[in-house]
């Protein structure tokens, strides 16, 4: 087996002039070069100055793995496809999504979209959850379905690291899910898998299996705060209304401007007891 090295880098970007946000970007390194969502569109430059400090280049990439298809995870897949003819793997359940960036735009539509997402890419390998991808001789990639921030997310197990992309729900964070019944099945999931020693999250540092479970315990509080503050608020009105009194009651005025909070909040509603 191949000796694997994980190197980490941060993409820094703006969805508005005033909204910064970042994403963790990860390049699994063994025989060959594979990216864990490799960012926003434009990230390019920074993922080949770390091949570049590793002794690799672009020729070196032979894989993308997307967790799921948002913009700020699929950005600059479709350049490294173009430059290099690497293939593309990611979940049936987002693959529109990433080959046709139009419709997930008019499907879930968000400031500075296209400058974030780039644009359409081929996905030339659809995964799911209990696939074993050997993409080179001693190196192996588990897939688990882990659906519940979008339809058909999943994570990556390489070498007992696993890749979860915003999986979890982050307090801090924007909350940003669209299936309530998911999310907690995925967080439980995370919390069973034995053999995991590190995860890698796109929000935040590794984490060890001890972090995670504390990582765990506050995104299930989040739901249920989300819930409550949604099931004390509701009395039928619009769902922008309604958005704006959670994130008033939850004393986060943020909230209410962005749009993807709302899906969240609709969730929640359609699910409430």
């Amino acid at each position: 087996m191949p000796k694997i090295n994980v190197h980490t880098i941060r993409i820094d970007f703006h969805v508005t002039a005033t909204i910064e946000r970042f994403v963790y970007v990860y390049v699994v390194e063994a025989e060959h070069i594979y990216l864990i969502d490799p960012g926003v569109f434009g990230s390019e430059r920074q993922i080949l100055e770390c091949l570049a400090n590793i002794g690799k280049d672009a020729s070196d990439i032979k894989g993308i793995f997307l967790t799921h298809a948002h913009p700020d995870h699929i950005g600059s897949a479709a350049w490294f496809q173009e430059q290099t003819g690497c293939k593309i793997y990611a979940s049936e359940g987002e693959k529109r999504w990433i080959e046709d960036i139009d419709l997930q735009f008019k499907e879930r539509p968000i400031p500075n979209f296209y400058g974030l997402a780039g644009k359409s890419s081929r996905v030339d390998v659809t995964v799911k959850g209990g696939d074993l991808i050997k993409p080179e001789e001693g190196l192996e990639i588990a897939v688990f379905s882990t659906p519940g921030h979008s339809h058909g997310d999943v994570s990556y197990l390489v070498d007992r690291k696993l890749f979860i992309g915003d999986a979890v729900p982050v307090k801090g964070d924007i909350p940003i899910f669209i299936n309530e019944t998911e999310i907690r099945k995925t967080l439980g999931m995370l919390e069973a898998i034995p053999w995991v020693e590190s995860y890698y999250p796109a929000w935040d540092h590794v984490y060890s299996r001890d972090e995670m479970k504390s990582m765990l315990r506050d995104a299930r509080e989040i739901i249920d705060l989300l819930k409550s503050a949604v099931k004390e608020t509701d009395e039928g009105m619009e769902l922008p209304v309604l958005t704006d009194l959670v994130s008033g009651r939850l004393h986060m005025p943020m909230l209410k401007t962005n749009p993807l909070f709302m899906r969240t909040v609709a969730c929640l509603r359609n699910g409430r007891s």
